[in-house]
């Protein structure tokens, strides 16, 4: 059974992206260098309601590259795989190559 999380709100599910451990000649890197909390946005809720009813939409979309808080966030594990629910105004920025 496949499963499809779309969060309410302002919510933003995220799947971290696991730095690799080691380089393609096989060199083990150490692990306070390959540490940077970025994930990717799998889904996106509609966003927040203002006072006069109007929806304000999240400031990330799905396929973005995020920079994420050292803490926080709420872990999901749906199938194999473990993704976070973090709310838009968590999200530190996007990065971009």
């Amino acid at each position: 059974m496949a499963r499809r999380l779309i969060p309410t709100l302002n919510r933003v599910l995220v799947e971290k992206i696991v730095p690799p451990s080691k380089t393609t000649a096989g060199i083990l890197l150490p692990e306070t260098s390959t540490k940077l909390n970025s994930g990717k946005v799998i889904s996106v809720g509609p966003g927040l309601r203002s006072s006069e009813g109007n929806t304000i939409p999240p400031a990330v979309k799905e396929g973005d590259t995020v920079l994420l808080p050292s803490y926080g966030g709420t872990e999901v594990k749906l199938g194999e795989k473990e993704y976070v629910l973090y709310r838009d105004e968590d999200i530190l920025g996007t990065l971009h190559e």
